[in-house]
């Protein structure tokens, strides 16, 4: 185990001191980069998650959230899911990420989930914002209406089906108790709900601009070469490029599959927003670890709901659907 956190270590030190000497060495290039991963987010991610995030904070300050899952607390229990996972579920569902992560942390905070609660429900309450898969990903990326209502249809289902499955066979009761008031820093939800949005998101601009960066550098240094030419038999070398630099940062990689076309670029970018690639990954890691969620395990368990809806979004493909 000493010697794993060591060779991670060691990576993640090489990995960060490639990027930054890049950058020092060709400013031009990847300064420009890091631009253009800042204006993937705010034309989008920002309209698509500000506004939702603002609603969800308030629910959640007010504790009409909490109000909201007391009635599903019989029906939850039968199936092993916390009564907060309802409400959750859908106010991260119209979010989009890494709003339910957050969400959940500041549930965990105030006593209402405990740990194996949210281990439950971080699978759950992790998707993308309709309005981002629809409107980003299917209209802008993809050219189409009906293209976007495939993605948002596989990404939904294969997002609930794995993590009912999950619950069901872990229904083992939680102590977490759903009338725990929650823990606010003052009386102004308003004022709440609009400063934690607004750090939320620029968060998730930060990640987007660096892990877009990065999957940039990767790219020039054929760091992902090896990735590319094991996935070039199956998706082509052109799918298998834009789907590695995907796995890095998402939004990034579903343009790219767009660009590239082809049999599997609808499922591949059903895969990559399911799953959510390094940079979502990390932005909910970083709430997740607050409430006992191994970051290995919640990437395990989003790559299996990953391979679910590309394989739904493949079927779809062969039935013309």
């Amino acid at each position: 185990m000493k010697i794993k956190k060591i060779l991670t270590k060691i990576l993640t030190a090489a990995l960060l001191l490639t990027t930054a000497a890049a950058i020092i060495a060709l400013p031009q290039r990847y300064v420009g980069e890091c631009f253009k991963g800042f204006s993937l987010w705010a034309e989008s991610v920002l309209p698509s998650l500000f506004p939702f995030m603002v609603i969800s904070g308030i629910f959640i300050g007010t504790g009409m959230a909490q109000a909201a899952a007391r009635p599903f607390s019989r029906m939850c229990g039968k199936i092993g899911l916390p009564a907060a996972g309802m409400p959750l579920f859908i106010m991260s569902a119209c979010s989009g990420y890494p709003a339910g992560s957050r969400m959940l942390s500041d549930f965990r905070a105030s006593g209402a989930l405990n740990d194996s609660d949210c281990k439950k429900l971080a699978p759950l309450c992790s998707t993308a914002g309709p309005l981002f898969i629809t409107g980003t990903v299917g209209y802008k990326a993809f050219g189409g209406g009906y293209a976007g209502a495939k993605l948002l249809f596989a990404c939904l289902f294969s997002v609930i089906s794995t993590s009912l499955i999950y619950c069901i066979f872990h229904k083992e009761k939680g102590v977490g108790d759903i009338r725990a008031p929650l823990v606010k820093r003052n009386n102004d939800a308003l004022y709440d709900s609009f400063y934690g949005a607004v750090t939320a998101v620029c968060l998730a601009g930060g990640y987007i601009a660096f892990f877009y960066t990065l999957s940039r550098v990767l790219c020039d240094f054929k760091i992902l070469s090896p990735v590319t030419y094991a996935l070039s038999p199956i998706f082509g070398e052109q799918t298998a490029a834009a789907l590695a630099g995907g796995l890095c940062e998402a939004t990034g990689g579903c343009f790219a599959l767009a660009g590239a076309g082809g049999f599997f670029a609808l499922p591949l970018a059903g895969f990559l927003i399911t799953f959510g690639g390094a940079s979502i990954i990390a932005q909910q890691a970083g709430y997740l670890n607050k409430c006992g969620v191994k970051t290995g395990f919640f990437a395990l368990f989003k790559f299996v709901q990953g391979i679910v809806c590309f394989a739904i979004l493949c079927l779809f493909s062969l039935l013309g659907i």
